[in-house]
């Protein structure tokens, strides 16, 4: 795990070193174990490293191939490397280290950037093909690992984070304006775009193909936009996609017990993959199935596996966020597999004193609220370099029914959008959003946000004909979306403390089959569903919250892990009781920060609209506690980024 950046002159003029090694050593908490650059003319990489396989001085980056024709800069962890390495050593290739790193500098010298079609896991690299000339950028299927770009007419830069290219005397921070609408609807942005302008995150399942050298070169997709001053002659780019998610059920459905038994295997499968490591692993225990299964299995292979938990004081909390503390539950896990087990209690001033640092780290802000993964991580990093995560099992087996089945009666595709649609809005309805951005409505009157969230199923290849097909709909956009955001606010935070996070859930395998597994063996209440008319089936909305609805084969499948009362209880998320602190012991410091008329927030936002969300809020007529924490965030990304 570690961090990279590159420069690219497109204007051919030398790369600076001194700038090259500042923009390399802003990441210093991805990579605290090693650095190194190399520059060729207009060319140059930087890498911090954090060693967690092959920790000698062979590992090094960035990695050259045996005759300096390619260079690598990489972000991540190929779990099938071993089984790459070894059909590459049959073709006569030959290795000087035992890293994941130079399989992918082999990979692709046999089958050029198509190589990442083969790589099992989380990955982010540039590769860097000086006989052609060619700067290859990848990411992994999902986007586990985060890999930001920028260019103007004279230089392209990429990085593991932002914050590298405030280095830079090209880069200027300017706040996009589209961005941040888009974020206001979503809290999240689904067209890869940040709040930094000019400033966007490569695509998960892509590549990106960057010369200087005049060759024939097939454009797929710019991902550039046309103002950018390109002409012919000038750098060619090329978008590919190589992956993307397709959940459509098996045509011949098998027997339930088959798929059981078949997901159990992917599943083992999966986490004993992931195990392999250099360095001492950990887990997450939350207290639910997902986390819970994964430490169950992984306890088999380390019997003094350390275990890691995230509480919350609840002093002056009640109703139903009594629920967000599961250290009961995580602690008679650890029983059970008799783990070491730490835990963090979190109160309410938490948030403020870790948020100038959390928002530093996150700086492209994205959905949840998000402190708590910041503690957590904390945590585990005093103990591990590695720790696997429960994350993704929900979006690929249905763990929020409530959300798919508001789609379940739509009539056609676009009667689909609109229904989905409404419930996506997560911060501010659009009936309340022209309003709220009144101070800049003339640079925002063109962002339709409801067209960006319906170009998210452009390259969907399904055919809606059965209700089935509405809520397989859903998962891919959830996938591609809501967990997408998910993994990028997972990454940046736990390297935050020098912490790897791996994903079990993610595996390719089992994640190739999750997608054919039949809804009806993921949700088991679509026939009641379909018979409530429009209004009960508001009603019933928290029902289906509550309900044990979600997931109903993976709950089968981890029953053999887990006891019977974690496999039976209510979906709950990572989050803490922050609709009651912010209305008592967290209600001074929202005041003091976000009803200050002189706030940054206040250069975009309408006063009087903030004030009566807020309000809202305050008197307990709702719950906007995802508005409250994405102006928090906000105002102090304006604090941080735009001194």
């Amino acid at each position: 795990m570690c961090g990279i950046v590159g420069i690219y002159n497109l204007n051919k003029k030398p790369v600076s070193e001194k700038i090259l090694k500042e923009m390399t050593n802003t990441m210093v908490h991805r990579g605290p174990d090693d650095q190194g650059i190399f520059i060729d003319k207009n060319i140059g990489l930087g890498h911090r490293r954090l060693a967690i396989i092959d920790l000698s001085k062979t590992a090094h980056q960035p990695m050259p191939n045996e005759n300096d024709s390619l260079w690598l800069v990489y972000n991540g962890e190929i779990y099938n490397f071993l089984e790459l390495k070894k059909d590459l050593i049959k073709k006569g290739h030959r290795f000087k280290s035992k890293t994941d790193s130079e399989v992918i500098l082999h990979s692709y010298e046999e089958e050029g950037i198509d190589c990442v079609k083969k790589f099992n896991g989380m990955f982010a690299f540039a590769l860097w093909d000086k006989k052609n000339e060619t700067l290859f950028l990848a990411r992994d299927r999902y986007g586990i690992k985060p890999l930001y770009y920028y260019q103007n007419k004279n230089v392209f830069l990429f990085a593991s984070e932002i914050k590298a290219f405030l280095k830079h005397p090209e880069f200027k921070v300017d706040l996009d304006l589209e961005a941040l609408y888009e974020y206001f609807t979503f809290q999240n942005t689904f067209s890869y775009k940040t709040l930094f302008k000019g400033v966007r995150i490569l695509p998960q399942g892509s590549f990106l193909e960057i010369s200087l050298k005049n060759k024939p070169c097939e454009i797929a997709a710019s991902p550039l936009p046309p103002s950018a001053g390109f002409q012919q002659g000038k750098p060619e780019f090329h978008l590919q996609k190589y992956w993307d998610f397709h959940f459509e059920e098996d045509k011949n459905i098998k027997d339930e017990r088959e798929y059981i038994e078949e997901i159990d295997r992917l599943f083992k499968q999966a986490v004993k993959r992931q195990l392999i490591s250099d360095v001492e692993i950990g887990s997450y225990l939350s207290g639910g199935i997902d986390s819970g299964s994964i430490t169950s299995i992984t306890a088999q292979s380390f019997p003094n596996l350390k275990t890691f938990c995230a509480g919350f004081d609840l002093n002056s909390v009640s109703g139903i966020e009594l629920s967000c503390d599961e250290r009961k539950k995580a602690e008679r896990l650890s029983y059970l597999y008799q783990t070491e087990h730490y835990e963090t209690v979190l109160k309410s001033g938490d948030l403020k004193r870790c948020l100038p640092s959390l928002v530093w780290h996150l700086e492209d802000l994205r959905v949840g609220q998000s402190y708590p993964n910041f503690y957590i991580s904390k945590l585990a990093s005093r103990f591990v370099k590695v720790c696997l995560s429960g994350a993704g099992g929900d979006e690929l087996f249905g763990g929020y029914p409530w959300r798919y089945y508001r789609t379940l009666k739509s009539e056609n595709f676009n009667d689909y959008i609109e229904n989905y649609y409404q419930y996506w809005q997560r911060l501010v309805p659009n009936s309340v959003l022209k309003e709220l951005f009144s101070p800049v409505a003339k640079e925002v009157k063109n962002v339709w946000t409801q067209n960006i969230f319906k170009d998210v199923f452009k390259e969907q290849k399904l055919v809606f004909k059965k209700p089935e097909d509405y809520i397989n709909s859903s998962l891919y956009f959830e996938a591609k979306t809501f967990l997408h955001g998910l993994l990028v606010v997972e990454d940046k935070l736990a390297m935050a403390h020098s912490l790897e996070v791996r994903l079990p859930f993610l595996d390719n395998d089992l994640v190739d089959f999750a997608m054919k597994v039949p809804i009806k063996l993921k949700l088991k209440n679509i026939e009641e569903v379909l018979k409530l008319d429009e209004d009960e089936l508001a009603k019933r909305e928290s029902y289906y919250r509550r309900s044990r609805d979600g997931k109903i084969i993976l709950r089968k499948v981890l029953s053999k892990y887990v006891p019977n009362e974690i496999v039976e209880q209510e979906k709950q998320g990572f989050s803490g009781p922050d609709a009651t602190w912010f209305r008592g012991e967290s209600i001074d410091y929202v005041k003091e920060l976000l009803l200050n008329k002189k706030a940054n927030i206040y250069n975009y936002f309408k006063y009087d609209i903030v004030k009566n969300l807020l309000e809202e809020h305050f008197s307990g007529k709702q719950n906007r506690r995802l508005f409250i924490w994405s102006l928090l965030c906000f105002e102090w990304w304006n604090k941080i980024f735009r001194k």
